[in-house]
């Protein structure tokens, strides 16, 4: 507890690197990351009046002009970066609005700075390890996502996003952006309990299982077509209406992956969908790199040992997002760096898998993947006929081809100066 406490009172940046620590089985230990996977970005609440010139800031000194009334005495939530208030719009409509803390952003850049520091003085200190983890490559992730967070309008464009993302699905939604300022967002009110609150005859079984399905591939289809996903979508991050449909909220946690990226991912999965460990294995040295001491031959047959167990299992007999984690372990074990988009991929993915596993445990993942691979093969197509990716491979085969000629050339020159020597040992 005290260490999950020493990150919680530290603030919010350290608050992030600790949730990412909890993801590394590779170099934390079992019963400390089981401490900091119960790390709360929750703050003590502080009165409005104090997030007032906020308000004045972004909004100008007429701000209560946008809305009838607000909520103020209790917010609906309060973190390190903002607290959050129901109000009432000019129109009766009911809405949310998020106020960032106070010099919440000075606080964090100054943390950034520091552990910037402490990145230089370590990475001369343990030369060989950062060979095997990329901290700076790691750090400069949970940057990128502290800063999305920093700005409101980053987090509205997420929403958008993700609210055009959500139309092919029945039962999820995400809220409405209304007012969107660096350090204000009004949105439409979420309506519904978190998801591990709902009480085991609110929906039927039928509900739950489609509901469960949709929450999966709707999440799968981000990380595979998108390149996008919500980082942190807990069961207090999705809410349930009496209807059975999901609203998503909070993004200001938002990864992204690359195309490359995206590819490693699917081979991943599709190596876990159909039992097969060599695939998966060599899908995941692509996410990253082997050092000069690799073991690749020994990875594949960590990653075949287990395979067969996690392949056809339910969400109640596996966590598949601590499972790809604990990958890790093998690669770190075996001298194979590992992207550090991995940990965050792997946190999403068990935090989804949490909240879907409150309303339909029997879910299986493999068959989340084989529904999607219809969708996700038609965008493959379209994306690899793209002009730009065309022109890319064309660029890619001319250089190949250049280097190629040069090397033949190369050949031609020494044989035609008599320079080229074939060494040879005899049999036996």
């Amino acid at each position: 507890m005290a260490i999950r406490q020493m990150f919680e009172s530290l603030g919010p940046l350290y608050i992030k690197v600790g949730q990412i620590l909890a993801t590394r089985p590779d170099f934390v230990s079992e019963e400390t990351r089981h401490e900091l996977s119960h790390l709360n970005d929750r703050a003590e609440v502080r009165p409005f009046e104090e997030f007032e010139p906020v308000l004045v800031d972004e909004l100008g000194p007429d701000w209560r002009s946008h809305f009838s009334s607000i909520e103020t005495q209790q917010p609906l939530g309060a973190a390190s970066l903002a607290q959050v208030y129901r109000a009432t719009l000019r129109d009766g409509s009911p809405c949310v609005i998020k106020v960032q803390r106070p010099r919440a952003r000075e606080a964090v850049q100054e943390d950034m700075r520091a552990l910037r520091r402490v990145l230089r003085v370590t990475s001369r200190l343990v030369p060989g390890f950062n060979e095997l983890v990329d901290l700076p490559a790691m750090l400069d992730l949970l940057f990128d996502v502290m800063r999305d967070e920093l700005d409101f309008t980053r987090e509205a464009s997420n929403m958008k996003k993700a609210r055009k993302a959500a139309k092919g699905y029945k039962r999820i939604s995400v809220p409405k952006v209304l007012i969107a300022r660096p350090r204000v967002l009004v949105q439409t009110l979420a309506d519904g309990v978190a998801i591990n609150k709902i009480k085991p005859d609110e929906l039927t079984p039928k509900q739950r299982k489609k509901l469960g399905y949709e929450l999966m591939n709707f999440m799968l289809e981000c990380y595979l077509v998108g390149g996008w996903f919500h980082a942190d979508p807990h069961p207090g991050n999705i809410l349930v209406d009496s209807r059975g449909k999901a609203h998503i909220i909070d993004w200001g946690m938002v990864g992204a992956i690359d195309r490359s990226t995206q590819h490693a991912f699917l081979g991943i999965l599709l190596g876990l969908a159909s039992n097969d460990g060599e695939v998966a294995a060599a899908h995941w040295i692509g996410l990253g790199y082997p050092t000069s001491k690799a073991q690749i031959r020994g990875f594949a047959r960590d990653v075949s040992r287990v395979i067969p167990k996690w392949s056809y299992a339910t969400l109640d007999e596996l966590n598949y997002g601590v499972a790809l984690l604990s990958v890790l372990k093998f690669s770190t074990r075996r001298k194979i760096q590992t992207a550090p988009v991995i940990s965050v991929l792997g946190k999403s993915l068990a935090n989804m898998e949490g909240s879907v596993r409150c309303i339909y445990p029997r879910l299986k993942l493999s068959k989340s993947i084989t529904g999607l691979l219809g969708r996700i093969s038609q965008h493959l197509l379209a994306t690899s006929m793209r002009p730009e990716i065309i022109a890319t491979r064309a660029a890619t085969a001319l250089r190949a081809g250049e280097k190629s000629g040069l090397q033949v050339q190369a050949l031609l020159d020494d044989l035609s100066a008599g320079g080229l020597k074939l060494r040879a040992r005899p049999f036996g």
